[in-house]
Parts: C-alpha cells; structure tokens; sequence
C-alpha cells in the first residue's frame, strides 16, 4: 500500500512518500542547493515539499520560475492540485501590468523569469517579499539570460535559494557560473544508479537509425561544400589560422579578432558562417528548409550576400539543384523513414527538431499520412504560437487530440506528458542538455523508446560523437562541484570564494 506525503499545507494522499525525494527536499530547505534529478523522478514534487515547509513558517511568500509558459502552467496547476492554499498565482509576459501587480501579492506565484526580470526593475514586485525562490531548469542561468538577472537583484533580500535540472553542463566554466550566480551552497543529486531511485526507473531503449542521402542530395551537398572550401581557403590567404576544415564554433569564435585586427577576412568569413549554417540546414532537415534559410538570407545586406548568391559558382549551382529536387517532391531521407517508423509504432509519439521551418514539414507529412498531428514551436515572429496556444496545443496532445507533436525546443524542457513512450530525434543536437531534455520526454510511466535519425556523412554524424562526449562529462559534473565546494567550507569568506 502506498505511503503519502503529510503536510498541513499539502492534500491528503495526494504525493506518494518517496524516500530520495524527502532526502532532496531536506537538503534544499536548510541551504541554497541546487537539485539534480534525472527527468521523470519528480523535481516538481521535491520543490512542493519545501514550499510547504516555507509556507509553514508565514514569513513571506514563494517565487517559483520557469523558462516557458507551458512548463510554469504545468507547474501552476500541480501546485494548484496539490497544496491547501487559495492564494496560488499564475504570471506572464501575457498579463497586462494592472494584473500583474494584483497577481505579485500572492503567497505562491509561478511566473516567467523576463517578465519576472522586468517587473522587479520597475519596482513593481520587491526582491523582499520572497523567502523562497526556485529556478527550475536551472542550466539556463548562463550568461545574460533572464536568471541572472533576477539573482543579482535577490542578493540584498537573501532568500532562500533551490535550482532544479535534470543534468548540468558538460563545460565546468558553464556549471560554475550557475552555482556563483544562485550562490549556491550544496549540490544534491541522484543518478539513475542512485538505490532508492532506481525502483522507479523506467527503461529507455535508444536506437540509432542511420539513413542515406539521395544522390540528388549528394550533388548539392558537394557543390556546397566545394563553395565552403573556397571561403575556408580565402581566409588562410588573408592570415586567419584556422584548422584545415575549420568547424563553425571555431568560425564564431573568430569573429571578434577578425573584426578588431583582420578587417580583411571579414567578408570570407561571414560568409564562411553563412555556408555552415546552410550546409548544416540542408543536411539535417532538408530540401525546402534550406531554400527558405536561402531566401532569408538573401533578403539581408550584409558582407558577402550579394557574391554568394551571384558570383559563387558553386553556390549557385547548389540553389539550382536545390529548386529542381524541390519540384520533384524530393525532401530528405529522414521524412521517409520516419513515415516508415510511425507505421510501425502504437501510442502517442513527439518528433523533436532544432529547426522551424522542419516542424511544418514534418508536420505536413504527418497529416498527409492520416496521422493526427500538432505542432509546438515559440511564440517569436509571425508564425509563431503564443503562450496560451503553446499550453491549449500541449493539453489536446495530452488528451488525445493529437497522435504526434512536432516540437522545436520550446517542447524538450519540463513537459510532463506521462503516456508518451516514443521519442523521435529529427535531428541530432550537440549538447548533453538537450539530449536529456528530449530523452527524458519518454520512459515516465513504463518502457521507453528513443529513436534518433543521422544522416549518414553530414553533420548529423559530426554531433554524435560531441553529444556522446559531452554526455560523459557532464556525467560526473555534479560530484566535481561538490568536492569543489566542500573544499571551500570551514575556510574564511564565501564557500565561492574559489570562483571569482
């Protein structure tokens, strides 16, 4: 028989007792901590067990974020459903700012952190009101993203802290800077090899689908890349040293150099960055996707456009390549083998893919087939779906309205969708993040499975091996940080001393 949860804040039987998730939960409510649980196992529940306990003690209310509207709706209502309270509010950038300051003087408030961010710049809400702040996905607090922002303004009210994710960065600089920013004391982890969390570990079987580019791809692929050469060889003509076929990061990361010392390499270079990005379209999502990326640029004014698209041989006869597989209905590889695998699997399924322009694609075909398909994508530009629509297109997927979803990333942080047992990379993603969000979509209630399609010889191949890497090393990131700040405990000054 099941055990429960008891809290005078918290329903009756409504949280099953677990062991790891009380352990978590302790740790976070006596120091700044930052929670590290594999997707499925409960974040949300760990973060109810201590908002009830700060509750409990009535000195001020709780602020709890999260990066989307559907992840903190989806918060917003298991805290809804869960806790004895009335006063539980839901706040975005959707509210108009008459509601808003009506919405702040909640005890319990789930909110978007730009939103969040600008309201406690124009004084709307105080930073003092808060006893209790969590930052779910916490991996995001890198750089100028909304959450550093609103931990910097934190600092003078000192409330307690808590970071959620499922996985840290692999880059110890990047999982640094998260626990100086939330000034985090503690990190409190389990694994799937964790003992008590291993009972509710459900299988999830990956599979690595390798697919062959037609040879009309081929050709374009190699008049491409003929194209990119010659960029690559007018860059080592101009002085940029530069590995023999320099990666994009590595062409990015030249940019500011160039600009500042090498004004010369700056058109073979931003349209050496032009070509990556096209190149890489092309071979992970296709036909039509590369020929919008095409049109698109072409639209701009910037170094370079003007040459590529009239003057570069190579170029221009990938274009024209590109328009007449076009007219012959030819897409990618990946479109017909996943129609081949949505065949041949039962129950509910999300693709997921790094590109928009994919999702419609996708899509289509998946309506073509007869298959009952939604999509979710952000809420940015024209075509873009807005917070509320994001949340009413993941509740008919939730109900059953939808066979598929069709996600761009604004789908791979948080969603809680338990039927789901089949996952489907479109495209690879270099970054062990992203990897765990999407995988930890599957698996939750019984046996998972995971497929992800590479095109063979294209980029696709290239973020494997990146993403198996930095999956390896982000790993054991959670107990380098740990020996790192137990280090820096008992010494004088901040346990982050170490850092700055």
């Amino acid at each position: 028989m099941a055990e429960y949860f008891q809290h005078k804040f918290v329903k009756p039987d409504s949280i099953e007792s677990r062991e790891y998730q009380t352990a978590l939960a302790e740790q976070a409510k006596n120091e700044n901590c930052l929670i590290v649980l594999p997707t499925g196992l409960g974040k949300t529940t760990v973060a109810l067990q201590v908002i009830a306990e700060y509750l409990s003690r009535g000195t001020g209310g709780v602020l709890f974020l999260a990066p989307t509207r559907v992840l903190t709706n989806q918060h917003y209502e298991f805290l809804k459903n869960n806790l004895k309270l009335d006063d539980i509010a839901l706040l975005t950038g959707e509210d108009t700012l008459a509601k808003r300051k009506k919405l702040w003087a909640n005890s319990v408030i789930c909110a978007t952190p730009e939103i969040t961010k600008n309201d406690l710049e124009r004084g709307i809400v105080s930073p003092e009101q808060f006893v209790l702040v969590i930052f779910d996905e916490a991996h995001r607090t890198i750089g100028d993203y909304a959450y550093s922002a609103i931990a910097q303004k934190l600092i003078p009210a000192n409330p307690r802290i808590i970071g959620m994710t499922a996985t840290l960065p692999s880059e110890k600089e990047k999982a640094t800077e998260i626990i100086t920013t939330l000034r985090i004391a503690s990190v409190a982890q389990r694994n799937e090899q964790s003992p008590d969390v291993k009972p509710y570990i459900q299988q999830t079987n990956t599979e690595w689908v390798k697919v062959e580019l037609p040879k009309e791809m081929k050709e374009i692929q190699f008049h491409l890349k003929k194209s990119l050469e010659m960029q690559h060889n007018l860059l080592q003509r101009c002085g940029l040293r530069l590995s023999a076929t320099p990666s994009l990061s590595q062409l990015l990361r030249s940019r500011d150099f160039v600009l500042r010392q090498n004004r010369r390499a700056a058109k073979p270079l931003f349209t050496a960055i032009r070509l990556h990005y096209a190149l890489n379209i092309f071979e992970s999502h296709g036909v039509t996707s590369f020929l919008r990326f095409c049109d698109r640029t072409k639209e701009k004014k910037g170094a370079g456009i003007k040459d590529l698209f009239e003057n570069d041989p190579n170029f221009i006869r990938a274009l024209a390549f590109a328009q007449e597989a076009q007219k012959n209905g030819i897409e990618h590889s990946k479109i017909v083998k996943l129609a081949e695998i949505m065949n041949s699997i039962q129950g509910k399924a999300i693709v997921f893919t790094s590109y928009r322009d994919s999702v419609e694609i996708i899509h289509d075909k998946l309506v073509e087939m007869g298959i009952s398909a939604g999509y979710l994508i952000g809420k940015a530009g024209e075509t873009g779906l807005k917070q509320q629509e994001q949340v009413d297109t993941v509740q008919k997927f939730r109900e059953g309205g939808y066979r598929v979803l069709v996600s761009t990333r604004v789908g791979e942080e948080g969603l809680d969708i338990s039927e789901v047992n089949n996952v489907i990379f479109f495209d690879n993603v270099p970054s062990s993040i992203r990897f765990v969000q999407r995988k930890g979509r599957t698996g939750r209630k019984s046996v998972g499975r995971l497929i992800v399609l590479i095109a063979k010889d294209t980029i696709d191949e290239a973020y494997y091996w990146v993403g198996q890497r930095k999956m390896k090393s982000a790993q054991g990131m959670g107990d380098r940080l740990t020996r790192d700040l137990q280090k820096q405990q008992g010494t004088s000054g901040s346990v982050l001393d170490a850092y700055f």
